[in-house]
């Protein structure tokens, strides 16, 4: 899109998302996320009581005393959000496409973590690492991250959320409230995935959104259609009238989704589902609610 269009559609997600933040989402992100991480404040001597766990033995050793670490709790966090912009979230049906949810999506997201005085930033991924956006502050940052991911072309095609996974634990070493926002496509192929959920979920406070389109769960009637795999670039045609590839293409949709629910819920992983077609505030709400 050109710089006249780009910024019409930054201004209108700008609109619609911030309101939303902060009518709805700020005191509930706050509920959801505030006080979950502990920073190290000081080392002192043990005292009757405390546990044996927070033991400093290396202090201890020094000064031949035992000594305990202390903690508080963070006031500011760092929100962090992968972003999928692979191929196959490019399209979508009725009012809007997978990536327009997924833009505002984060832009909610971030919108919600700046009203909290916290940090956010992102990486765009596909089958690549497409953009790194470094976590920054501020109602300018934030609008230059929207309009980075409405910009964004990427380079490839597929999708990788493993590779993304891995760039995001070696890149971010300080605990991070972070958000893995994807369609998943071709999760269950990817034997690692789970053990990455799992690495990341325990450096950090980790949610899954999975993004949908009413397409992918039910294919109009419209014959025979010559059909292409936007990750792959592969043509076939196919019956869509076909009572037998009605049902496969449904069953193969369901089974998606119960896989990407499987996969998060075994990596201790919370997930959220949201679709093109309904309103993300109900989901979203109840992530927070039960995380609060």
């Amino acid at each position: 899109m050109d710089a006249a269009e780009l910024l019409k559609r930054v201004q209108q997600v700008d609109i619609s998302t911030r309101s939303l933040s902060d009518r709805i989402f700020s005191g509930e992100y706050q509920s959801a996320f505030k006080g979950r991480g502990m920073a190290f404040a000081e080392n002192r001597e043990y005292q009757a009581g405390d546990e044996v766990r927070t033991i400093d033995w290396n202090v201890t050793a020094r000064t031949g005393t035992p000594h305990v670490k202390v903690f508080e709790e963070e006031r500011e966090l760092t929100v962090f959000l992968l972003i999928d912009v692979s191929a196959s979230v490019q399209g979508g049906t009725r009012e809007r496409t997978q990536m327009d949810l997924i833009s505002e999506l984060s832009a909610i997201l971030a919108f919600s973590a700046i009203g909290n005085s916290d940090k956010v930033g992102a990486v765009l991924f596909s089958d690549q690492i497409e953009k790194y956006i470094p976590p920054g502050k501020g109602r300018s940052h934030v609008l230059r991250m929207v309009r980075d991911i409405l910009d964004c072309r990427p380079k490839g095609q597929g999708s990788d959320v493993a590779k993304a996974l891995q760039h995001f634990i070696t890149a971010m070493r300080k605990r991070t409230v972070a958000f893995l926002i994807s369609d998943f496509k071709g999760v269950e192929a990817d034997g690692n995935l789970e053990t990455l959920l799992r690495r990341a979920g325990r450096r950090h406070d980790l949610v899954a959104l999975h993004t949908d389109d009413p397409l992918n769960r039910n294919m109009p009637s419209l014959g025979w259609v010559q059909m292409e795999d936007p990750e792959t670039g592969m043509w076939r045609w196919r019956n869509t009238s076909s009572r037998v590839f009605q049902k496969s293409w449904e069953k193969n949709s369901l089974l998606h989704r119960q896989e990407v629910a499987k996969i998060t819920a075994k990596a201790g992983i919370d997930c959220a589902h949201l679709s093109t077609e309904s309103s993300i505030v109900p989901p979203l709400l109840k992530l927070f609610h039960g995380r609060a």
